[in-house]
């Protein structure tokens, strides 16, 4: 596994929407984050040396992965379950597909209510709210700049 293919898999699940973050950072999520959507997995595009990814692994099997080498306490988010991958060869593909599809379930069973009903809407319909909702969003940046 390396970034290009986690990347073709994850957005190739539903409602995930990637954004470019903190650098040279990938970051993954679960609707739009103008709509409430909330981040599942970010991978590392630097190349620093540092996990290469991180994702939310939950509260009952952050413990069992970070028993596993190469897999340690995400910084910044082990407070609430992220763990992050030091290196692709820690997993297996199927492996890494199956860790991000929980974190990606994880994640979607924690939207709030009105996120997930614009995420049920008609995608027609879903798109249009997220271009209003980005253009109000833009103009209350720029009153406040």
């Amino acid at each position: 596994m390396d970034a290009e293919r986690v990347r073709g898999f994850l957005l190739g699940l539903p409602h995930v929407v990637e954004t470019m973050q903190w650098g040279n950072n990938l970051v993954f999520w679960v609707g739009d984050k103008s709509i409430g959507g909330k981040m599942f997995a970010l991978v590392n595009l630097d190349g620093d040396g540092k996990a290469v990814i991180s994702y939310t692994a939950g509260a009952e099997r952050y413990a069992e992965l970070l028993e596993i080498e190469g897999v340690i306490p995400a910084p910044y988010m082990a407070r609430i379950f992220w763990v992050a991958v030091e290196r692709w060869g820690v997993f297996r593909q199927g492996q890494w597909e199956s860790e991000l599809r929980a974190a990606y379930e994880i994640t979607l069973a924690k939207l709030p209510p009105r996120t997930r009903a614009v995420l049920a809407m008609p995608l027609k319909e879903q798109k249009t709210l997220l271009r209003e909702r980005k253009a109000l969003l833009a103009k209350r940046a720029a009153a406040k700049g």
